[in-house]
């Protein structure tokens, strides 16, 4: 590129005058080929140069670590070339491989390792298999019953297909099963917690009620509540639904709170409750710090302090022991793997589950009657008005209260 900028002359002057022209081209010249050059920069990476500049490069982001990716826009002409609309940097795959999800959990172990892993799992008892780190509560359980309906596990990738079991937890439980002696401190400090009479359910009920009082209860009805509706289960020790019924309470949550209509539900809920060794009451866990939940959370406490005097036997005995029961709400949805932080999900999918294994499993985790398995079939769909979440939650109470009773 070239510039006139005006022209030469043989007076002296006018050579002095030329080499000022001479410089002043020059730097000029620099310039403006200095802002070409970024201009034709800044169309090479927006593509509009590519079709003129077969080595012009595109950038690319990766889209887990933001590395910048190039390559040649000359790739782009060529379909085998091409390449995909995300640059995935070294990092990111072994982050993955790091997650376990382009290694099998077979290829982490040798062959010794892999038998003796397998022989714990395919031989441990229950109560053996809460003594492996990430295996203690429900998981432990739910290995048990995968192993005896689909008998032993053949390989370790076949572990995660247990309910609750991923690659991140198995690999954990697996280098428990591999080191003994942390094991064996996990089953002393399982041990040293049934000397001492601790036990998850007895931390979850209020009033604190000795371990060996609650091991007597046959049969209890599991109540839950909300601001529309009361819902109980009959269940007994065997997990075998009795009765799962629900009420709807029409003065709950209107107007000014009267007594005398909450008392009228609440009665009227409560004669149609059959008899138990224990009626276990729902503690709903609000935060008394936020405000706005105040009418709401005078609503429950109200409901509760009715339930316990209504339940109660006001003629017992001076020290006998407690028949109404507070069960905390957030040792249930621990118990079932249903808090995300410190709130709780839903728990119809749990409910839909017992359910179905009711009918296809010979052992199955609770027992319903065909009458109730017809009833509420279609009770918990997601397009129903009413989920049935109130009945879910009473089920799952007293399913937690016998499970965790037994550990």
């Amino acid at each position: 590129m070239s510039l006139q900028l005006c022209g030469t002359s043989d007076h002296p002057e006018g050579q002095a005058e030329e080499g000022l022209v001479g410089i002043f081209r020059s730097t000029v010249t620099e310039e403006i080929m200095r802002v070409l050059k970024q201009l034709l920069f800044v169309m090479a990476r927006k593509g509009v140069a590519g079709s003129s500049s077969s080595s012009a490069v595109r950038h690319l982001h990766c889209a887990r670590c933001r590395r910048a990716g190039g390559f040649s826009v000359a790739d782009c002409e060529q379909p085998e070339r091409r390449p995909s609309s995300e640059v995935t940097c070294k990092a990111a795959g072994a982050g993955e491989e790091q997650e376990g999800e382009s290694e099998s959990l077979d290829e982490r172990y040798t062959a010794e390792q892999r038998s003796a892993i397998l022989r714990v799992l395919n031989s441990a008892t229950e109560r053996e298999l809460c003594a492996v780190k990430r295996l203690r509560g429900q998981k432990s359980q739910k290995i048990v019953e995968y192993r005896s309906r689909n008998g032993p596990f053949r390989d370790l990738e076949s572990v995660v297909n247990v309910p609750g079991l991923k690659h991140k937890t198995a690999a954990v439980a697996f280098h428990s099963i591999l080191s003994p002696s942390e094991s064996k401190k996990n089953l002393d400090s399982l041990k040293e917690d049934k000397k001492k009479g601790r036990n998850r359910l007895v931390k979850a009920i209020r009033p604190e009620v000795d371990l060996n009082i609650l091991k007597e209860a046959r049969v209890i009805v599991s109540i839950a509540y909300s601001t529309s509706r009361i819902a109980w289960a009959h269940v007994d020790r065997a997990r075998a639904v009795r009765d799962w019924q629900q009420e709807d309470c029409h003065s709950f949550m209107r107007g000014a709170y009267t007594a005398s209509a909450y008392l009228r539900d609440v009665s009227a809920v409560v004669s149609r409750m059959p008899t138990a060794d224990f009626f276990v009451v729902e503690k709903p866990g609000i935060s008394l710090q936020n405000t706005s939940l105040y009418p709401a959370m005078a609503h429950l406490r109200t409901v509760e302090a009715m339930l316990f005097a209504l339940l109660e036997s006001p003629h017992g005995p001076p020290g006998s022991k407690p028949k109404v029961l507070n069960m905390m709400r957030t040792a249930v949805g621990r118990h079932f793997g249903l808090m995300v932080g410190e709130s709780r999900t839903s728990g119809v999918r749990a409910v839909q589950d017992m359910m179905t294994d009711s009918v296809i499993q010979k052992a199955p985790r609770v027992t319903f009657p065909p009458e109730l398995l017809a009833r509420y079939r279609n009770a918990f769909q997601m397009s129903s008005r009413n989920r049935g979440e109130e009945l879910c939650d009473a089920l799952l109470q007293a399913v937690a209260f016998y499970e965790l009773l037994k550990e």
